[in-house]
């Protein structure tokens, strides 16, 4: 068994002095991991030459959500990067870390391990909300291009200042929910996340429940976390330092984020951005509508 090689104190390393290999004992695995600022382990997935694109996951899953995506932009001729927000998938399971700062530091560290430039960033869902606060805080460094999907920028909570917001009720049903039966709140929370119905489904029953496992990879405390972060995470604020082609897309039956509150907001705070609607689309574009979402981010990116 090969062992990763070990550098010296005062040792020149190669560019990306964050990139790390994991030495835990995996049998003939090694995987590749990035070390965050606080010493965490991010598990990630580096296809492919060309412009870097980073894909940022949305909640409850991890990297493997973009089965859809990463290997077309790859073919399209990009480079394409995805990883596991710490908690979830194959990164640690640290105990703290789950506000937007730490997220957004999580990024940075993505991106300077790696030492990329002319980046793009598409965010999924919760992943939207790492873009916005990592343009603010970081300045947009390294960044060229911006994407947010079915994001839950600027703002989820209902307040007196953002009447149209989600009642707070809601999340914190969702966190009683994913500490009475988490498995059971997944598999209930999965028929609104894909839009599924009575009768119909756009997706198949094994997607499911391929999403569902992905979901309990993450730690409880992660999943609550992260409910907290993405609801009670103001936003408005942030949306002033996206200051690069931004796309955002949103599906107009998305009943997880709210287009009213989340998509509309967002394409309006953030000037020449261009906004896509799905007609008739859940929360899962990535899933339910990937060849058109496909589609639309290799043009925004070859754009």
């Amino acid at each position: 068994m090969r062992h990763p090689r070990r550098f010296h104190p005062g040792e020149p390393r190669p560019p990306g002095t964050g990139r790390v290999r994991d030495d835990r004992p995996t049998g003939e695995t090694i995987m590749p991991f990035i070390a965050a600022h606080d010493g965490a382990k991010l598990f990630f997935k580096d296809w492919g030459r060309g412009r870097p694109v980073v894909l940022i996951h949305g909640w409850p899953l991890d990297a493997d959500m973009w089965e859809f995506q990463q290997r077309t932009v790859t073919e399209a001729g990009f480079r394409t990067i995805a990883y596991d927000r710490r908690g979830f998938g194959r990164s640690d399971q640290t105990w703290d870390g789950y506000d937007y700062d730490t997220l957004a530091d999580d990024l940075k560290s993505v991106l300077d391990a790696l030492d990329v430039q002319d980046v793009a960033l598409v965010g999924f869902s919760m992943g939207g909300g790492e873009i916005a606060r990592y343009m603010s805080r970081h300045g947009g460094a390294r960044v060229t291009r911006a994407a947010l999907v079915s994001s839950v920028t600027p703002y989820m909570l209902k307040t007196a200042d953002n009447p149209d917001g989600v009642d707070p009720a809601v999340f914190d049903g969702m966190i009683a929910g994913l500490k009475k039966d988490r498995p059971n709140f997944m598999a209930t929370f999965a028929k609104t996340f894909f839009g599924v119905g009575m009768l119909s489904s756009p997706v198949s029953s094994d997607l499911i429940e391929w999403t569902g496992t992905l979901a309990m990879r993450g730690s409880p405390k992660a999943t609550t976390a992260c409910v907290t972060a993405f609801a009670e995470t103001d936003f408005r604020a942030d949306m002033a330092a996206f200051r690069v082609p931004t796309l955002v897309i949103h599906g107009d039956a998305d009943r997880t984020v709210p287009i009213d509150v989340s998509g509309k907001a967002t394409a309006a705070a953030i000037p020449g951005a261009e906004f896509v609607v799905y007609d008739g689309a859940p929360h899962a574009v990535p899933f339910t509508h990937a060849e058109r979402l496909n589609a639309d981010l290799i043009t925004f990116l070859k754009g």
